[in-house]
Parts: structure tokens; sequence; C-alpha cells
């Protein structure tokens, strides 16, 4: 028995340790508040983003920013897919090569900031690590977006910020 319990154990030594898949900026922490130069009340610009640790066997991925706080139900600001596996940022106020642009709850296909009507927000930006490389033309929206991807999310990562009425 002591043989068996001293094999498992430098079994699990041996084992390679999966990190988790994280979403971060460089421009605000976690659940702290969003900069005013990435809301609709300035400059409007998407916030630079980065991730680690991506899931093995990861093919491409797809990104949703919204509002689960606004009075009509979540609120779109962002919807971006066809991000290449090769990417692993997202420069402020770019795309990444390669990347579709989706339809956000204005019918846009861009980035649109906050300017909540009252109090303050919470905008989920998620990170989805999908299986497959995508194909989808432009313009899906958040829900259709994840209709398409439902079966080939191998993990996600969401990043939280705030943003109070001005």
């Amino acid at each position: 028995m002591r043989i068996f319990s001293i094999l498992c154990a430098l079994f699990l030594l041996s084992a390679p340790v999966q990190a988790f898949f994280t979403l971060s900026s460089p421009a605000f922490d976690n659940n702290a508040p969003l900069p005013l130069k990435y809301s609709g009340k300035r400059q409007d610009l998407s916030p630079p983003l980065a991730w680690q640790n991506p899931p093995l066997g990861t093919q491409s991925y797809a990104l949703i920013c919204d509002d689960p706080d606004a009075p009509s139900g979540a609120w779109t600001h962002w919807v971006l897919y066809n991000i290449p596996s090769t990417m692993k940022n997202i420069a402020e106020g770019k795309t990444p090569k390669g990347a579709t642009f989706g339809k956000n709850s204005w019918g846009k296909t861009s980035y649109n900031g906050p300017n909540p009507p009252s109090g303050t927000h919470h905008y989920h930006f998620t990170l989805y690590a999908l299986d497959v490389p995508l194909a989808l033309s432009s313009g899906l929206t958040s829900e259709q977006l994840m209709e398409a991807i439902k079966a080939h999310i191998l993990d996600k990562a969401t990043l939280v910020s705030t943003f109070k009425k001005q």
C-alpha cells in the first residue's frame, strides 16, 4: 500500500498543471472603474485587452462585452469574432487583423463604450476560446454568435469593469 501511495504522489507531482485562462487589461483592474476615454462620454476607444493560458486546442477566439445592468436587459457594447488563435492581446482602439465585427445593441459593427442612463453599471468583457477557426460573416448579434459557437467553447475568461453615470 505504501508503494502505491508513493507512486500516486510521484504521478501527481509530475502531471502538468494547466493554468487558468485569464483576461486582463493594462488600463483597468477586474471590478474596477473603466477609464473615461473608453466610454461614450469621451473618446469611445475600445480598451486594450490581454489574455493568458488559453486551453490546449484553441483555434480561434470570440469576444463579447455587455452590460447586464441595462434597464432593457443585457446591452451589448462589442461583438468581435474570427480572432486568430495566434493573438494574445487587442491594442487600445484597434481590431486584430483577421477579426470580424458583430453587431452591438446600437446596430453598429463597432465598439461603443458605456454611457449608462443612471447609477453604476457592470461591463463584462468575455473572451471565448474555441476549438474551431470561425468562418462567420460580419454583423452577427451576440445572440447569433453564441448560437454559432456554443458547441465549440473550450473555455471562457471574463473581465468586469464598472462605469457610473457622470
